[in-house]
């Protein structure tokens, strides 16, 4: 791939990186007067999200995203847990 001029290359460049995924990884020293202080590893992962979940990353988010939407389809409202400990705590604070 030759390097061009044009608005289609940052088209390009995210369709790559939603599709395929990076890996930034940098290291950082702070330093003063040559005396190392401060190490940071930073490491990120760059993809979309249909990605991310087929390498295994996101898979409990995914799957909590998941029973929110069966439960709202279902229920027509949130999660019935959250109701129910609502419910809870309201009534056990308007029987003290």
């Amino acid at each position: 791939m030759r390097p061009r001029k044009d608005d289609e290359v940052l088209v390009d460049v995210l369709d790559v990186l939603l599709r395929d995924g990076a890996i930034v990884r940098a290291d950082v020293i702070v330093s003063v007067a040559d005396i190392p202080l401060i190490g940071i590893k930073l490491t990120a992962a760059i993809a979309g999200m249909e990605t991310m979940t087929e390498y295994g990353l996101f898979e409990e988010w995914d799957l909590e995203r998941r029973r929110s939407a069966i439960t709202r389809r279902q229920y027509g409202r949130r999660d019935p847990e959250v109701d129910r400990s609502e419910a809870i705590s309201v009534g056990s604070h308007s029987s003290n």
